[in-house]
């Protein structure tokens, strides 16, 4: 990475779901030459975010990749699917193969935090001559149960918040023990990422409630079934795996074995003082991200 540092201005990219029933969106972040030929990014957000999820991350990266971030359906300013069995890792993925497609993209690296990592290890096992690295937030091959009841506990609310300071409130509440250290402007910048003001001046989340039934119903709709078979199927990509201080989601264990089974071309960093999961704009969480990219094309 060598060039300025991006700049915030994205062009609105609306494009067809993989199933031609929805209109999907996603931020493009062009890179400033045309002529880069390295892969650009695919960042790919948590089961309750956004597009906006990963603004804190993009201010520390260089102009010179374009990078690409969807809203998945049913979140941000995608479509709501009117079948909720739908909001599936194994759907989403195929609208990722969509986007890539409708923006004539071959390659990627891939950034998925929470869910979205997941998603980038079914797109690396199941295509990786497309994927050129993965960076996983908080998530790997096992997910620990206590943080899966957690996000089960506050998913699918619908219940709109008086403004934004309740709606700052709101999101203190739910993710104060994995963000030790954030103040005021930091919960209300974390809601105005994470909730949208309606017209009548009420804040919702930015989400389709209906996510929460896959969830409650069906394990295997948030975490695909066998994922270290999955993960050795990603020996050739180059993988850097970041895990929350304090994460219930991804242990120290889980993260020992993933370094055993994938030696080669396998990196981590533990980010102090946060849980599941990390923003990525932590110096730790920059750090690596840069050193990691600077390695991929």
């Amino acid at each position: 990475m060598g060039g300025s540092v991006i700049q915030a201005a994205y062009r609105a990219h609306r494009y067809d779901s993989a199933d031609g029933r929805l209109t999907l969106f996603a931020r493009d972040y062009s890179a400033t030459s045309e002529a880069d030929a390295r892969a650009p990014l695919l960042m790919m957000h948590g089961l309750t975010r956004n597009s906006a999820d990963f603004e804190p991350l993009i201010e520390h990266l260089d102009a010179d990749r374009r990078i690409i971030v969807p809203d998945q359906r049913g979140r941000g300013l995608s479509d709501y699917d009117p079948q909720a069995e739908n909001y599936r890792p194994e759907t989403y993925v195929a609208d990722m193969w969509a986007l890539l497609g409708s923006l004539k993209t071959e390659r990627a690296v891939l950034i998925g935090t929470s869910l979205g990592g997941l998603m980038a290890m079914l797109m690396g096992a199941a295509r990786p001559d497309r994927v050129v690295g993965i960076v996983l937030n908080d998530v790997g091959p096992e997910v620990d149960a206590a943080g899966l009841n957690r996000i089960r506990s506050y998913v699918g609310g619908d219940e709109a918040m008086a403004g934004w300071d309740e709606a700052a409130a709101r999101c203190e509440a739910t993710n104060g023990s994995a963000l030790a250290g954030f103040g005021p402007k930091d919960w209300t910048a974390f809601a105005r990422r994470t909730c949208t003001e309606q017209p009548d001046g009420r804040v919702r989340f930015s989400y389709d409630p209906a996510i929460s039934q896959g969830i409650a119903e069906d394990e295997a709709a948030t975490v695909p079934p066998d994922l270290w078979s999955l993960w050795d199927m990603l020996a050739p990509i180059p993988v850097l795996a970041l895990r929350g201080e304090n994460s219930d989601i991804l242990s120290r264990e889980t993260v020992a074995e993933m370094a055993r089974r994938h030696p080669d071309a396998f990196s981590h960093v533990e980010i102090p003082a946060r849980g599941h999961a990390p923003i990525l704009d932590e110096p730790a969480a920059v750090s690596a991200i840069l050193t990691f990219l600077s390695k991929v094309d």
